[in-house]
């Protein structure tokens, strides 16, 4: 990522000062004049060469900020002489350098602009109460920028609190916004660690010299307020916080976060509009950030932070693919056509038939790995958003919270449940005498019996179409594992293209029973399994994004109805 984190702080004497920054080097192309076979330096030597280059630059800006104004020690975290800290990246080669100005002389007014605005009271007092928080500036030619002001106790400083920031400089704005939740998480665990250490020494400072009331006991003179004044604002951030590796640590959490920053968004070709399922994904995984920086900003939210994982559990499952069946212990299932020789071609249709209906499938059984194959092979089958799975449990959750559901042998279903013609139950059990060992996928059926119940009469043989169009590819040897899963694909795309119709006509225009039929018919889900047609397009268009939805939305209330309408 191409960015920068600095440390910045505010001195009663001399003004805002950068007082730590961090950036990343990547490496340099290959030049022509080394593909032509012309002599270059070593990897060593560049190195060196670059470290001195580094050195001389920050010694440049160092001697400049002098020049401009004395430093005391709360202004300056290195020394001049110091060659500062460097970190490289193994993978890409990129170098993390640290050091208390930008290595780049051109950078050294971004970041000191960038400085200044950070502890702005113009700033801050609009935006952030109390003058803490995170805020969001910047413009094209400066840069944009995300920091985070925040306070350091200290027992000699106005007010007993000194003010700090730590600032992200980047070009790319859309960038920054997106990666907000990731900094604001990440850059609260620096902030609260530097806080609470330097609180201990606060405490302890106070406990031998409370200086409340000694200034209470003091008589204001002109003449030794100026003189105290200024012996109180040289104290720097090591004393406030007596760690001894403060700088080293501050690199290493910076380095990191520029390359977790970097990596954690990837930029990827998409071959025409994006999918329900990209929409979906993209809302949840925000959905999920956001969500877990108000439980980490909570206030005493200890209990709270301790369920949450038991409550995205429910609903962010969606994160585990196809590529994880490998790391899955013991037997499982690959693939639907897998799926479908070990449980039989009548079995299985009934259970794909109640997947697509939308009714709860749930597996009993003591094998949590074959239970989370079956739920991974059986979900491609419906989009995203009609997804929501519990993949193990030991009791049972009800039907609003997961259609998919895993469950201990030892788990009772309620009667209610098991009465209901909205719900198949499969149960799993070990052959006697079959011990569970390595054993290839063709093995499952000789290792487990599966017993699949449902309360449901109605026939499944009829429909719906995209079953029956599945049945034909499943069926047909001479396809591949990965032409019947492009197929399948075809399908779901097909028959959310129908959902969009049928939800724009119906929920969003509020067309009467015979139009909505008609276009039913239009769109050929009528005739033979009608009613396992609609059943489908209505639970499929729960499945639809908000994205989607709020598009149609806002297009009728700007008057762009049909014209019959």
């Amino acid at each position: 990522m191409n960015a920068l984190v600095a440390l910045c702080h505010f001195c009663e004497l001399h003004g805002p000062r950068t007082l730590f920054c961090t950036e990343a080097l990547h490496p340099p192309s290959p030049s022509p004049s080394s593909q032509a076979g012309v002599p270059v330096h070593g990897d060593g030597d560049r190195d060196r060469d670059g470290d001195r280059e580094g050195e001389g630059l920050t010694m440049r800006a160092n001697s400049s900020a002098s020049q401009r104004g004395e430093m005391c020690d709360g202004c300056r975290s290195l020394p001049a002489s110091h060659p500062g800290f460097v970190s490289i990246d193994d993978e890409t080669g990129i170098r993390f350098l640290s050091h208390q100005h930008p290595r780049q002389p051109q950078l050294f007014s971004v970041v000191r602009q960038a400085c200044v605005r950070s502890l702005s009271c113009e700033v801050n007092s609009d935006v952030c109460p109390g003058r803490e928080g995170p805020i969001f500036f910047g413009d094209e030619q400066h840069g944009f920028v995300f920091s985070h002001t925040f306070f350091i106790k200290d027992s000699l400083a106005r007010g007993f609190q000194r003010w700090y920031s730590i600032v992200m400089v980047a070009m790319d704005r859309i960038y920054l916004i997106n990666s907000w939740p990731f900094l604001l998480r990440h850059l609260r665990l620096t902030i609260q660690s530097l806080q609470s250490t330097a609180l201990k020494v606060f405490d302890n400072e106070q406990g031998v010299c409370p200086q409340r009331a000694v200034r209470m006991n003091s008589v204001f003179s002109p003449a030794v307020f100026p003189h105290q004044r200024s012996g109180n604002a040289a104290r720097s951030l090591t004393s406030l916080t007596q760690h001894p590796n403060l700088w080293a640590s501050l690199h290493s959490s910076f380095s990191w976060l520029l390359k977790a920053c970097g990596s954690r968004l990837t930029e990827k070709l998409l071959e025409g509009a994006p999918t329900e399922d990209t929409l979906v994904l993209i809302e949840r995984q925000t959905e999920q950030e956001e969500e877990m920086s108000c439980w980490e900003g909570a206030e005493g939210g200890g209990s709270k932070s301790q369920r949450h994982p038991s409550e995205t559990e429910l609903g962010h499952d969606f994160l585990f693919d196809d590529a994880k069946l490998d790391e899955l212990p013991g037997p499982k299932f690959w693939s639907l056509r897998h799926l479908r020789q070990v449980l039989g071609a009548v079995e299985f249709r009934q259970l794909v038939w109640h997947v697509l209906m939308g009714n709860q499938v749930i597996w009993r059984g003591a094998d949590p790995g074959l239970i989370q194959s079956a739920f991974t092979v059986l979900r491609s089958l419906l989009p995203v958003g009609c997804v929501r799975s519990v993949p193990y449990s030991a009791q049972y959750e009800e039907a609003y919270k997961c259609n998919f559901l895993g469950l201990s042998p030892d788990v009772l279903i309620p009667t209610h449940v098991s009465s209901s013609e909205f719900s198949v139950l499969v149960d799993v059990s070990s052959e006697r005498g079959c011990q569970i060992s390595s054993m290839g996928e063709d093995d499952i059926s000789s290792l487990y019996q599966f017993t699949i119940s449902s309360a449901n009469t109605q026939p499944t043989d009829r429909g719906p179409l995209l079953l029956n169009k599945l049945e034909v590819a499943l069926s047909n040897e001479n396809l591949s594992v990965d032409v019947v899963s492009h197929c399948l694909l075809c399908l779901k795309e097909e028959w959310m293209n129908k959902v969009k119709v049928l939800f724009k006509f119906s929920k969003v225009d509020g067309r009467g029973r015979e139009d909505t039929q008609k276009v039913l018919a239009l769109l050929g889900a009528t005739g033979p399994g009608e009613e396992d047609n609609v059943r489908l397009l209505k639970f499929w268009m729960t499945g639809l994004s908000k994205t989607y939805k709020s598009h149609l939305m806002t297009a009728v209330r700007g008057g762009e109805r049909s014209p019959s309408q």
